[in-house]
């Protein structure tokens, strides 16, 4: 078992969102806090303003605390002030990513039973799409009406939050079998591993933070805005990435953390226009979500001239568990754990803990695990062990000093540009098909992308059309789950009980791969 080399920053009063951030609220009323990309500064104290219009805005139509408010649309500050408002007037936040396409949506308003939702005009129609299946929503309000309601909303009634049992967020985690599971974190989850990763003294007071990794995914929400306010940093929020503005707004701005995934790494240093751009105001880089291949890293280094390193977290854990520390960065590894946090590597076999060095599953335990899934008992005990440590699925060794390195995924998860997308729910879909008999699907390697979705499918009837249902496909899901490849088969490998045998496939896949390279 490892722990951290962090100083320990228990006992961890219990501590809602709302008190973390209202402190730096205090502190630094005056200080630029939120920034959009075309220049519109919103200091601390206008920011907070608001947030506390927007909770009794929300009061105002109804909403009583444990509500659910879900939130789907890009990063905005509107987002983070309806955010912030849902929490204050004691609300769960249930986000959703702009992607998703009608079928995506409704599994997630259904299944949380959203009261509320926000999302962008343009996606109005998708939500009344899907809310015609679930008698939950009450409500679509489009977000370019918040900043009138919550500047009209007044001062909102008070809320008693419990951090330790109180449900603060509800984002979904895509598993392995089905559609995502929303994963329970309390606000003290939250606010503990805030404290968590203030202690590591990357994003601090003097920091300049662009935002363009998404506020829907628990990195985006927690690393960038939430650990971002908390600290008193001024943040750039860009609604997504592209890399000349990215690379614009970090020279205007002087940025100096910028928090990414690995394809956006790659793209930064593939840019040809690169050297036009002064971004010597960069400290550092942070590669999370996926593996960052090491000569990617080192290029990034050498062009971007900041340190570069890796994180590792899950949504099941706030996000963040490990982080190399920035003046001692390993390549290769995510770092050591971060303060109060236990890690152990696990025979894959026995369950018994290994010795540093030898290669099995990722355990950790801390104040940031969740309290489990969402109306999902069954998957909660899957992953969460009697004794409440969670099973990360990835299969992982440690240094003798505690610094742990990823192999691969115990999971059989499908990581494209840093999102994570289920085989089983691509699966469930391919078999809608009519001319689609059995399907299975596997992660295939990809310079860009790291890994894209790729399609087995046994056909009902000779002479399927692959494009065709390759398109089909793409209709109901988000573009970044779209099957790139697809194969036919003459049946799928499965083990007795029916399993479908993914690792045979990948391997050879691989094999394949590997012949065709030479």
């Amino acid at each position: 078992m490892f722990t951290s080399p962090w100083p320990s920053l228990e006992p961890y009063a219990p501590m809602s969102v709302p008190e973390i951030i209202e402190a730096t609220v205090r502190r630094l009323p005056d200080k630029r806090a939120l920034i959009t990309a075309e220049g519109e500064a919103h200091t601390f104290a206008e920011f907070w303003r608001d947030v506390r219009g927007m909770a009794r805005a929300l009061q105002d139509l109804g909403l009583r605390k444990g509500d659910m408010v879900a939130l789907y649309a890009p990063n905005s500050v509107e987002y983070a002030v309806v955010l912030h408002g849902a929490l204050l007037a004691g609300a769960t936040v249930t986000t959703l990513n702009p992607l998703y396409r009608e079928r995506e949506v409704e599994h997630q308003l259904h299944d949380s039973g959203a009261r509320f939702v926000f999302t962008l005009a343009p996606l109005v129609p998708v939500v009344d799409a899907a809310r015609a299946q679930s008698d939950h929503v009450e409500r679509v309000i489009p977000l370019d009406e918040v900043f009138r309601m919550a500047r009209a909303g007044g001062e909102p009634a008070p809320v008693d939050i419990d951090p330790l049992n109180d449900i603060a967020v509800l984002p979904y985690s895509s598993g392995t079998t089905g559609l995502p599971k929303g994963v329970m974190l309390t606000h003290q989850n939250l606010t503990a591993n805030i404290r968590q990763t203030m202690a590591l003294q990357m994003t601090t007071e003097d920091a300049v933070v662009l935002d363009f990794l998404p506020f829907y995914h628990i990195y985006g929400m927690m690393v960038l805005l939430n650990c971002g306010l908390v600290a008193g940093a001024t943040q750039v929020v860009l609604p997504r990435f592209e890399p000349e503005a990215a690379m614009a707004l970090i020279q205007q701005h002087r940025v100096t953390d910028l928090y990414c995934v690995p394809p956006v790494v790659l793209a930064l240093v593939n840019q040809p226009r690169l050297a036009e751009f002064d971004l010597s105001s960069l400290r550092f880089l942070m590669s999370g979500a996926a593996p960052l291949p090491a000569e990617v890293g080192r290029q990034a280094a050498v062009q971007l001239g900041c340190v570069v390193m890796q994180g590792y977290g899950m949504t099941e854990a706030s996000p963040i568990t490990h982080v190399n520390p920035i003046a001692s960065p390993r390549e290769g590894s995510i770092g050591p754990a971060v303060s109060d946090t236990l890690a152990k590597i696990v025979s894959l076999d026995s369950g018994d803990e290994l010795p540093p060095g030898e290669v099995g599953e990722l355990l950790v335990f801390g104040p940031q695990v969740m309290r489990g899934y969402w109306k999902n008992d069954a998957a909660t005990r899957e992953t969460l062990t009697a004794d409440g440590w969670l099973r990360t699925g990835d299969i992982a060794s440690a240094d003798p000093d505690g610094y742990m390195r990823i192999h691969d995924r115990k999971k059989e998860m499908i990581k494209y540009k840093g999102y994570q997308v289920a085989p089983a729910e691509l699966e469930a879909v391919l078999m809608e098909h009519p001319g689609v008999r059995d399907a299975a699907v596997i992660p295939k390697a990809d310079a860009e992308a790291g890994e894209v979705p790729k399609a087995f499918v046994v056909p009902r009837e000779p002479g399927l059309d692959l494009d065709e249902v390759a398109a089909f496909v793409a209709a109901r899901v988000a573009p970044y789950k779209k099957i790139r490849e697809i194969a036919l088969i003459d049946a799928v490998p499965k083990n007795p009980s029916g399993k479908i045998l993914r690792r045979q496939l990948i391997e050879e896949e691989r094999a394949r791969t590997a012949a065709a390279a030479g």
